[in-house]
């Protein structure tokens, strides 16, 4: 029963809370103007920032029983139909509550009941957004291929109406001068353009790019790597339009920009850009449904794309842009080394070796790529078969040698490194397998004196560690690089002509189904970082299996064959474009708590109307993390629509269903299993 308030207006507002519901207030000086607007409202015994999402006359809660909102903070503007337009569609695709999408977009200092710092004026905010104020000559554009001609052509033939573009160019064909062309012919309409990465580490590459491009030309830049501070004043930027060029990584994606004209979003492929806890959203996905609510268009870049991404291509509901070509040298040779009947050094052949010293003697930087962090994955005593496993986790502890410690990948859980074996007393305990430590500290012992610098998530954990890395790589203070997939995106290195791929086997056989979407999209990129410069470059990969079809098309650098035949075992196997999938997600205690409650779940599933395929619950990957059990249960549908309306059902009873001890939430369009 609706219940009308006589005495003046009612507002919804959206609340940063675990509930898929929205709150009334009575709020008499609140008028229609102020939907998007913060307010402050008591909460339980507290109180609490929300965003006003409706007003209305009507009610479900009893006039009694109302509370009046305690304050509306109009020092700043608010979110923009556009924005909650794109946050209710979020809430609803990915069945996560409103109020967490909503709040999920301020920054820290704005999600708090205490005043925000006021907003600085316009000179000031530019001079924090780092865009230049002098009259600085901008760089000149170089001279465009054809097909880069071609590419900008078709992208700006008509920047009023929607349209996703699939910029498909191979690495060091000058994707990023189509972006940068294309942000131009946006700038001149007095347009804002957002520009997403996937790695923090990529922003400030192509901030300077866009500065030296558009040298008074504002710029903000939204990433987690910033601080309250600092995100603040730059949302405030893209907020107010003064911005008028976004930089960031996922959670830029709901950046508000008045003016917005054009997304782009490279290395549209990568995995990063999935938010893998809590609010699962793509990015990516969430661009094109922005450019769409928008009517502008959106451009996509890769040299791999997500086999999603191509497909929308090639049965023309995207447009396709190709750009065949690197600008200077000729792609990269690509050879597999055949390490069956060699005993390698410390996971490095004798040819890589050979290659490496070469190199070096020419005075050349190289680059040995590893997707795995630490000295050795795991630490064994041979006398009883102990192994340093994770007491939180189903995985490994990671020997990490330089700093005496065990840690965990996954959890963060560490411990010393034992002085024997914790089982038998063993005191010769064996490092297995490499990681970027191990390799590190065997290429200074074998190519000494050549200058190594091992690049991965924990020696760029510090701020400003990458940015002082990569000035010393530039000044070419660095001879051999060492580093995990942190390398492998985007960056640009121009004395780089030789790379070398340890332990690419390792994901050959993954039950996951994305395994080898995956597996190509990594060592496209890895090898993209060779030869740079004018010279053709060199990429040797160390490989058990060197006649793996996979390997045949990298060598060929062929992604359209090699994606078109994958595409044919996806249609046969009934996997993703050609299905749509969501995961429930539970996690408790113990894994029979996870799984009776999955088990409930699946049931309730069966009495809706049975219009999607659902899979038994199972174990996940990996069935223990951080001291929780984890199960998951599959569904699945050729149709979209029919899947989210199964969903949005399923949804609703699993949200109204009493307390449980487990947790759990949907992912959709999972990623990961």
């Amino acid at each position: 029963m609706d219940f009308v308030n006589s005495s003046g207006n009612i507002v919804r507002v959206a609340l940063d809370v675990p509930v898929a519901t929205l709150f009334d207030y009575r709020a008499s000086e609140v008028t229609p103007d102020d939907i998007g607007r913060r307010v402050v409202v008591p909460f339980g015994n507290k109180t609490a920032v929300a965003v006003i999402i409706a007003c209305t006359h009507r009610s479900e809660i009893p006039p009694a029983r109302l509370k009046s909102v305690l304050k509306v903070l109009r020092d700043e503007t608010g979110f923009s139909h556009h924005d909650l337009k794109l946050f209710k569609f979020a809430s609803d695709y990915y069945h996560h509550p409103l109020g967490a999408v909503v709040m999920s977009a301020l920054p820290g200092r704005l999600r708090q009941s205490e005043r925000a710092p006021r907003a600085r004026k316009p000179a000031l905010a530019r001079q924090h957004c780092g865009a230049s104020l002098s009259n600085a000559t901008p760089t000149p554009a170089p001279q465009l291929t054809a097909e880069q001609a071609a590419a900008v052509a078709g992208i700006c033939e008509n920047l009023e109406t929607f349209q996703p573009h699939l910029l498909l160019g191979v690495a060091g064909s000058g994707k990023t001068e189509v972006y940068l062309h294309a942000i131009a012919a946006v700038l001149a309409r007095r347009r804002q353009a957002l520009v997403m990465v996937p790695e923090i580490a990529l922003t400030p590459q192509l901030e300077s790019l866009v500065r030296a491009r558009f040298p008074g030309t504002p710029t903000a830049s939204l990433h987690s790597g910033l601080n309250e501070a600092e995100r603040l004043a730059h949302w405030r930027d893209a907020h107010s339009g003064n911005a008028r060029i976004v930089l960031g990584t996922r959670l830029a994606v709901f950046a508000p920009m008045p003016e917005l004209g054009i997304l782009i979003v490279d290395e549209e492929h990568d995995a990063s850009f999935k938010q893998a806890e809590g609010f699962r959203y793509s990015a990516r996905d969430l661009a094109v449904v922005r450019a769409r609510q928008r009517n502008v268009p959106v451009v996509l870049g890769s040299a791999t794309p997500a086999l999603e991404t191509y497909h929308n291509a090639i049965t023309g509901r995207y447009a396709l842009h190709t750009l065949s070509r690197r600008i200077a040298a000729p792609a990269p040779s690509i050879e597999c080394l055949d390490t069956r009947a060699e005993r390698a050094v410390d996971g490095l052949s004798t040819r890589l070796l050979q290659a490496l010293r070469a190199s070096h003697a020419r005075g050349e930087q190289a680059l040995v790529f590893i997707n795995r962090r630490g000295f050795a994955p795991v630490l064994t005593c041979r006398s009883c078969g102990w192994v340093s496993g994770c007491h939180r986790c189903a995985a490994q502890l990671v020997l990490h040698l330089k700093d005496r410690q065990l840690r965990c990948h996954h959890c963060g859980h560490q411990t010393p490194l034992p002085a024997a074996c914790p089982q038998c007393g063993n005191q010769d305990l064996s490092p297995v397998g490499q990681g970027t430590q191990r390799v590190e500290a065997a290429l200074a012992r074998e190519l000494a004196p050549a200058r190594v610098l091992r690049i991965d998530r924990d020696s760029t954990r510090r701020r400003n560690a990458w940015a002082a890395m990569r000035q010393r790589i530039e000044q070419r203070e660095v001879d051999i690089l060492v580093g995990t997939q942190i390398l492998a995106k985007g960056h640009d290195f121009p004395h780089l002509n030789l790379v070398g791929v340890l332990n690419a086997d390792s994901m050959l056989y993954s039950a996951d189904f994305r395994a080898p979407e995956q597996l190509f999209a990594l060592l496209s990129q890895v090898a993209g970082r060779a030869g740079r410069g004018t010279t053709q470059g060199t990429v040797l990969i160390q490989s058990e299996f060197p006649g793996h079809p996979l390997y045949e098309a990298l060598k060929r650098h062929d992604y359209r064959a090699f994606a078109d035949n994958l595409l044919a075992e996806r249609r046969q196997a009934g996997f993703p474009p050609f299905v749509h999938q969501a995961l429930l997600r539970a996690e408790a205690p113990r894994l029979a708590t996870a799984l009776a409650f999955l088990a409930a779940a699946e049931r309730q599933a069966r009495r809706i109307v049975p219009t999607v395929a659902i899979y038994d619950p199972v174990p996940a990957a990996l069935p223990r993390r951080a001291g929780r059990e984890r199960a998951q249960l599959l569904v699945q549908s050729e149709s979209r629509p029919r899947l989210q309306r199964f969903l949005h059902a399923w949804f609703q009873q699993l949200s109204s269903q009493r307390s449980t001890r487990a947790r759990w939430s949907l992912d959709v369009d999972p990623l990961e299993f």
